[in-house]
């Protein structure tokens, strides 16, 4: 997140009245794409600026704005536009829904504003990256309205408490709903494409992931889980992160032989089972639980012996096993890192 801290009084150099915007011009295969960069100029208006009726990204972070200048809404090749960080409210966005000359918008950042509701979204037919995190929703009612054609959703750090009205994104990569107040997993199944599911700090109990098969990334950290049951489908999975819960026993793991992290740290696990035949893990995580003693670690990660590199354990009575750091890198010859402790 930017610092918020000011790049210099953009008026200080321009000598005409002008704010010198800083323009960024790169290649690619379409031909040049032009950039205005404001991002933590402290603006509180973009009166002094010149928008030049060519830009095809807009990024306004860390500014002071609380409305928005109806000459974005002229700019016919607007691509990308943030206002990440303002002070803009629902009433000083809603002009966006009616501005068709940026219908063609494909990336629209307005996370951390002080909005209360999903915006209007619905004029952008081609819409990619949609980012309303940190702000004061607290209904994901709207997001019908937003194209069917969005790959990655943010509405992380809001007040939202049910899962809706994501039925349609069937081509969504990336759902970030992390930081709300959801207690229920839902609505989940027609999401076929989602690589990267992000519901840490919530309510959760209980794992339905719906039968999600491409899913590769999971995250249900500091929720309310008491069990791991409900992964074994999500065939595709590689990271899978379940810190901060009240989880008692592994299971439903043998099947995720794509996995390479597994956090399962800060929860009241007592021995480490049901990963023996996973052969891809790379990162393991089991810190702050109550595993007694190393006994037996050696079969339970039979199918990772070589491969795993990283291993937590730290803050378990196992950890004050003696010779702890020297048996665990007998058992596993290729470790980098146990605990904080990189090996040299």
């Amino acid at each position: 997140m930017a610092s918020g801290e000011g790049a210099g009084d953009p008026l200080a150099a321009a000598p005409s009245g002008e704010a010198e915007a800083k323009m960024e011009t790169e290649e690619e295969q379409e031909g040049p794409v032009l950039c205005l960069d404001l991002t933590s100029y402290q603006l509180h208006d973009l009166s002094e600026v010149e928008i030049p009726p060519t830009v095809e990204e807009v990024d306004l972070t860390a500014n002071r704005l609380s409305s928005v200048d109806p000459r974005i809404g002229r700019l016919a090749g607007l691509r990308k536009l943030s206002f990440r960080q303002n002070l803009l409210e629902d009433a000083a966005v809603a002009p966006l829904s009616s501005w068709d000359a940026i219908a063609g918008l494909q990336e629209l950042v307005l996370r951390d504003n002080k909005l209360t509701r999903i915006p209007d979204a619905s004029i952008f037919k081609g819409l990619l990256i949609f980012d309303v995190s940190f702000n004061e929703i607290s209904s994901l009612t709207g997001l019908s309205k937003v194209s069917s054609t969005l790959k990655e959703l943010y509405v992380s750090k809001n007040e939202v408490g049910k899962m809706e009205e994501l039925e349609h994104f069937h081509a969504l990569e990336i759902l970030e709903l992390g930081s709300n107040r959801l207690r229920v997993m839902e609505n989940l199944e027609t999401l076929t494409n989602l690589q990267e599911l992000w519901l840490g700090r919530n309510r959760i109990r209980t794992v339905n992931l719906c039968g999600l098969k491409l899913i590769k990334k999971i995250s249900l950290q500091s929720n309310r889980l008491t069990s791991m049951d409900g992964f074994q489908e999500c065939v595709a999975l590689e990271e899978l992160y379940l810190s901060h819960n009240g989880i008692q026993k592994m299971e439903g793991l043998s099947t995720l032989q794509n996995l390479r992290v597994l956090d399962v740290s800060s929860n009241k696990l007592t021995a480490i089972e049901n990963i023996e035949t996973l052969t891809r893990l790379e990162d393991l995580w089991l810190n702050d639980n109550q595993i007694p003693s190393l006994d037996g670690i050696e079969a339970a990660l039979a199918g990772s012996r070589e491969k795993l590199t990283t291993i937590y354990l730290e803050r378990n009575p196992c950890a004050k096993t003696p010779n702890y750091s020297s048996t665990l890198k007998k058992i596993f010859p290729n470790l980098e890192q146990i605990d904080s402790d990189m090996i040299a």
